[in-house]
């Protein structure tokens, strides 16, 4: 009797070929598994993906959806607020070693003519001046950059990353739809893609000897820090921030490399060299891996109403001071118009045709080629030349000739014969198709293929194995139908030899080892504050509305609290902008009240759902600090399900996690101090205003209790005090016992801490403001006695917090365009 392994190796073999069978029996011609000589690759990838799914390819689906999303995947579609899920197939694309081969130092040459174009064309000009290129092709693009004409960038390179899309035809020629060269986006989805797919098929590395990505990414650093002037240089990835569409990939891409991620307003230049604002004063960045576009990157040298640049940029750049990967200006040759004339470059330059042709292409620039382009219509593809959208073209993209009715190819003919140069006209291609999991079917979806190339140490490109595949939500196999594609799938290149393990880990002793964790830009410092002080708040709030909700509901068991201490408690919540406060404290009235506390709606009033939000929001632009875990806490969707209490009870147990991976699982570093300062400052001004609010010389026994629940304290009081509750013992358990981690004197006694292991710009060894500020807000505290926490006593102490708080601000945190913070700064 064969074994349970075995068997259910028999079973995953068996429903493999069924899917392989029923697939090819439907796939047209050109399909990557049906046209394979050799299958034995795609039946393993499909064999792995049964032994995980059994014969369910929508369970196989969902599975892989779900890896995707617990790596952290995530995409903005434009003009939207909200991220998106990472769409992710589950089946990769296959490409054996020996076609990889022909495609990857096809992509090497391409980028290397990229090159030496632009270095022509920003340089000495002779393409141009001997009739090569056209002139206005240059000077007519919006993506050619005038103030960097005759600028060398430092190392000598306009390029150091590259990325081309590529499409594979009917009879299996790969060949190139465009290129990508002013901020070359997918080399992080990529990454994410091999993650999420490892995680689905854990067994395919091993049978299918697949290619591993670390190399690549390891070589892609290396080559940037080769050309930096320093040993150990500073590099950032520069971001326009979390509304863009890719933001997710470049906080992935980021920690992974470990580059400092930050936006433009990180940034300072100073004498022709660029800082990063830190709390420890201006750093050196010594280059930057941009994702802005170029013509935002200085508003003194482009575009002047830029809000997301770097005043003094180019100068540095231009000095030599810094690298700017890809430089300004090297992306005009991703304009389709200079894809017709790239085949005669590559004959001119290289003296051979190239090994990736892209689509035939033809420049209505030029008469003949305007006049072929409208008598071959019908056959063509008409583009915007250089991504401005033509009047001819109102839907902006693409559009078939052939789909083209008469009152639309009048306005095309029109403008064309206006503005010729700003249209190109494309060959149709039809696009080879790959499986792809619709239902519980594998159905033929068209595919296109994003390969990135990327400068080594020694300069030379290394390329990425395999990239990641774009699939169409459609059967038509036309490219200009299938667009940017609905899925994504991993690409995995293999072979018969053996592939080491490797990872961007460093050989022993390569590294010096330090305990140093790095830069922390000021904007991530007052991220991480503002996020601890909203989680806090959110909980502090909603334990006051759970108190309030507990007493509400038990009223007709005698729990109700006396209706002067629920209108102390209706008053803290109401003054804290939760929910208006009620015309009454009846039953209902008092439930409807918490609830708009808890639920609130959308926009009005600062309830616990709103907080959250808020919390959600600075989570999502610190993404590149904070775990997987902590980010799908912060991502969560408001409880809607059972009741009231029990959607306070979920909220209580998340807010107890988050607290549980910040206080287990962040390393004490000056990120996590921040992130706690945040909270025992808000935690600090909550209890200041429960003891304003309820400890009064008045205070009644609801009272006292009241404040206990808020403080979380009953435990310990019922624990010290056998008697009934006494003003005096309330207070010093809840204001001044520096043993209770709910006390005002355990926070303020831990905000003296932190800052005084927070950097100074000074070395004369005097206090800083704000720790001056922690030191005689914890006197005030230490020489406090229960007896003399007078109303004015704990006001005058709720002010000097929040006055700690601006003074934490001032000093750390960016105060608009300000470049330094305070006086002996030293530059590193």
């Amino acid at each position: 009797m064969a074994s349970p392994a075995l068997a259910s190796l028999f079973d995953a073999r068996t429903i493999a070929g069924r899917w392989a069978a029923d697939y090819c029996a439907q796939a047209p011609a050109g399909d990557v598994l049906c046209d394979s000589t050799d299958r034995t690759a795609w039946l393993a990838a499909l064999e792995e993906l049964a032994a995980t799914a059994g014969d369910s390819l929508d369970h196989a689906r969902e599975r892989a959806q779900r890896q995707a999303d617990d790596v952290g995947l995530g995409h903005r579609m434009p003009g939207e607020s909200e991220e998106r899920r990472w769409p992710l197939s589950p089946v990769p694309l296959l490409i054996d070693s020996d076609a990889w081969q022909g495609i990857a130092a096809g992509i090497a040459e391409r980028a290397e003519l990229v090159e030496a174009v632009t270095a022509d064309l920003y340089g000495p000009g002779r393409l141009v001046s001997e009739g090569a290129i056209p002139a206005a092709l240059v000077t007519g693009s919006p993506l050619f950059l005038r103030p960097m004409v005759g600028v060398t960038p430092p190392g000598g390179h306009h390029l150091h990353f590259f990325a081309a899309d590529l499409c594979r035809d009917a009879d299996g020629r790969w060949r190139v739809l465009a290129d990508h060269l002013r901020a070359p986006v997918g080399a992080g989805y990529a990454l994410e893609n091999r993650l999420a797919i490892a995680r689905t098929l854990g067994g395919l590395q091993g049978r299918l000897n697949v290619r591993r990505h670390a190399p690549f990414f390891a070589a892609m650093r290396d080559g940037l820090a080769a050309t930096c002037r320093r040993s150990e240089p500073r590099i950032g990835l520069l971001t326009p921030g979390r509304l863009n569409p890719s933001y997710a990939e470049q906080a992935h891409l980021a920690r992974y490399l470990g580059f400092l991620l930050v936006e433009g307003a990180d940034l300072a230049v100073r004498d022709d060299r660029l800082y990063v604002r830190t709390i420890a004063g201006l750093k050196r960045i010594d280059a930057l891996c941009r994702r802005v576009d170029p013509r935002l990157l200085d508003p003194l040298a482009f575009d002047a109403s830029s809000t997301i640049g770097v005043p003094g940029l180019v100068d540095a750049m231009a000095a030599g001071n810094v690298v700017v990967a890809n430089a300004p200006g090297a992306g005009m040759l991703e304009a389709p118009a200079f894809s017709a004339f790239l085949p005669a470059l590559a004959q001119r330059l290289n003296g051979a045709p190239l090994q990736l042709p892209n689509i035939a292409t033809w420049w209505c620039g030029q008469s003949a080629e305007r006049a072929h382009v409208l008598a071959n219509l019908d056959q063509m593809v008409v583009a915007p030349a250089f991504g401005a959208v033509p009047l001819g073209l109102p839907g902006g993209g693409p559009v078939l000739g052939a789909d083209l009715d008469a009152d639309a190819r009048r306005l095309l003919a029109e403008d064309m014969a206006r503005r010729p140069q700003d249209y190109v006209g494309h060959e149709v291609v039809r696009l080879s198709t790959m499986p792809f999991v619709e239902g519980e079917r594998l159905a033929p979806r068209p595919f296109t293929l994003r390969v990135f190339a990327a400068r080594d140490a020694d300069g030379r490109w290394a390329v990425l194995p395999g990239g990641f595949a774009r699939i169409g939500g459609e059967a038509d196999t036309r490219a200009t139908v299938m667009g940017e594609g609905s899925w994504s799938a991993d690409v995995c290149v293999h072979g018969a030899d053996p592939v080491p393990p490797v990872s961007l880990l460093p050989v022993a002793g390569a590294v010096e080892l330090r305990r140093n964790p790095g830069t922390l830009p000021s904007r991530v410092a007052d991220n991480l504050f503002w996020l601890g002080r909203y989680l806090e708040r959110g909980e502090a709030l909603l334990g006051a509305t759970r108190v309030l909700l507990g007493h509400s509901i038990s009223a007709d068991n005698g729990a109700a609290l006396a209706d002067e201490t629920v209108a102390r408690l209706v008053a803290l919540i109401a003054d804290a902008g939760a929910a208006p406060a009620p015309a009454g404290h009846r039953r209902r009235e008092l439930v409807e009240f918490a609830r708009v506390a808890i639920d609130g709606t959308e926009g009005q009033w600062h309830n616990v759902r709103q907080i959250n939000r808020l919390a959600a929001g600075i989570g999502a632009i610190s993404r590149d600090r904070l775990s997987a875990d902590m980010m799908r806490l912060l991502d969560a969707p408001h409880p809607s399900r059972g009741g009231l209490l029990d959607r306070a009870g979920s909220l209580q147990r998340r807010y107890a996690a988050l607290a549980g991976l910040s206080a287990e699982h962040m390393a004490r570093t000056d990120a996590w101090r921040f992130h706690d300062l945040g909270r025992r400052i808000e935690r600090a001004l909550a209890i200041t205003r429960a003891l304003r609010t309820f400890a009064g010389c008045q205070a009644t026994s609801d009272d006292l209790s009241t404040l206990l629940d808020l403080a979380d304290s009953q435990i310990s009081y019922r624990q010290r005090y056998l008697t009934s509750f006494g003003r005096l013992p309330v207070l010093d358990l809840v204001a001044l016992d520096p043993g209770n981690p709910r006390a005002i004197a355990f926070q303020v006694g831990a905000i003296a801490e932190h800052l005084a292991r927070l950097p100074v710009l000074s070395d004369s060894g005097i206090a800083e403001p704000q720790q001056a500020l922690a030191t005689a807000v914890q006197a005030m505290v230490t020489t406090a006695t229960a007896a003399s926490l007078d109303p004015a006593a704990i006001g005058a102490l709720e002010a000097r917090l929040m006055d700690l708080s601006d003074a934490i601000a001032a000093r750390y945190f960016l105060q608009g365009a300000e470049p330094l913070r305070g006086s002996g700064l030293t530059l590193a």
